[in-house]
């Protein structure tokens, strides 16, 4: 009896699309185990598709959503799918940031232009970064530790035959792509990384700082840029793109020496324009915590050869059992670990992996299908808080 009476408060209260209908399914707002969150399968416009959360940090950086149904606010308008991953550091805030606004933005400007496009993509981008900027700007004097807080953003937009993949940071989009004459599903790398570990993100930096001989600075081992992060491109990490932000009372650990005239990082985003072919399977999107422990083909062959059903949830434990191992220790012992201190066997690790489905995607251009507002999980905590201060860290795979 109870069960019916929790089952019929969650068809009432359960999340909204954007176009207003309810999200349905018997897990219609994901499942929390622990540390570790998840939606094991959901049907979009466009084919099906699996989510899953861990948390390792004291307050969860990775911010993520799922949007199917209307891309913009015309009637009739394109139909398509949304996939968002936000990979913060220093904090929350941008990650939160980026999911209350950047697909808002998109339907905003996909209904002026009245199509889907990269130029819509790009704009939505350029918006959410100066919403943030602005909110640096009012939040400075109080908290000046938010102008030290980005994130990385990936993603992913299916409309009209066609997927659109942007990128700042270093999270990255899979392809899963049949190759005929071998029978064979192989990963096809869609996005394009901002990582000073990479020799050609290092060169892009020389060459836009031709001044600075310290733009990017190995330290402790690792290519940092001004020694302090590793990303070239994000949404905030306002401390390196204005001077005015870079000074007291942020803390000395984030300040530089001397003044910059031009933005040292960049929010200008990589945007790659596929067209979907009937070989294109999946696409996983993943935040680096999973990349770290699984190469894109490792990734795909798990998708490949497993159940639709869960496969995000599988990708994560694949990956936890991997950081387990490195540090010669059981799995069943590092779920234990609570969050924080979890932070040092590994990071926060988000997966959704999106099926494409040929017939959908085609009857998905103008008309409606399910409609689908989905947000990845954590430990709840109020929408305000803040990281406490830390000053970059080896551990972290962005600072």
């Amino acid at each position: 009896m109870l069960a019916a009476v929790m089952d019929y408060f969650r068809s009432c209260w359960g999340p909204r699309s954007p176009a207003g209908h309810r999200v349905r399914g018997s897990d219609v707002a994901g499942r929390q185990d622990g540390l570790l969150w998840y939606k094991d399968a959901g049907q979009l416009v466009t084919g099906e598709f699996s989510m899953a959360v861990v948390q390792a940090n004291s307050l969860l950086e990775d911010q993520s959503q799922v949007e199917s149904g209307a891309l913009s606010m015309a009637e009739p308008g394109p139909q398509g799918t949304f996939v968002g991953v936000y990979d913060g550091h220093g904090g929350p805030e941008t990650a939160r940031f980026i999911n209350d606004h950047l697909f808002h933005h998109l339907r905003r400007f996909a209904t002026e232009h009245k199509c889907m496009s990269a130029d819509v993509i790009r704009k939505a981008f350029q918006a959410t970064e100066e919403g943030f900027l602005s909110l640096v700007s009012k939040q400075w004097s109080l908290k000046p530790q938010i102008a030290a807080v980005g994130s990385c953003c990936l993603v992913g937009v299916v409309c009209s035959g066609t997927l659109y993949v942007a990128n700042l940071g270093d999270s990255r989009a899979v392809l899963g792509r049949l190759v005929k004459s071998t029978g064979e599903v192989l990963a096809m790398q869609l996005s394009s990384e901002h990582n000073a570990c990479y020799e050609e993100v290092r060169q892009e930096l020389q060459s836009s700082h031709p001044d600075d001989p310290q733009i990017v600075v190995l330290k402790h081992n690792v290519w940092r840029v001004k020694g302090l992060i590793q990303i070239s491109r994000s949404i905030g990490d306002v401390y390196l793109k204005k001077p005015e932000y870079n000074r007291e009372p942020l803390h000395s650990k984030f300040r530089l020496r001397e003044t910059f005239q031009r933005p040292i990082l960049s929010s200008e985003p990589a945007i790659a324009v596929h067209q979907i072919q009937p070989s294109d399977y999946f696409v996983i999107f993943a935040s680096d915590g999973l990349w770290e422990h699984l190469s894109n083909q490792e990734a795909v062959d798990l998708v490949q050869s497993n159940p639709r059903n869960g496969i995000a949830r599988r990708l994560v434990k694949i990956a936890m059992q991997e950081a387990a191992k490195k540090r010669e220790m059981r799995y069943s012992d590092l779920k234990k670990i609570d969050r924080g201190v979890r932070r040092h066997f590994h990071d926060d690790i988000t997966v959704i992996v999106i099926f494409l489905d040929s017939n959908a995607i085609s009857k998905a251009n103008w008309s409606r299908g399910p409609s689908v507002s989905l947000r990845g999980g954590g430990i709840s905590l109020p929408a305000n808080s803040l990281a406490p201060f830390s000053a970059p860290s080896v551990l972290s795979s962005t600072y």
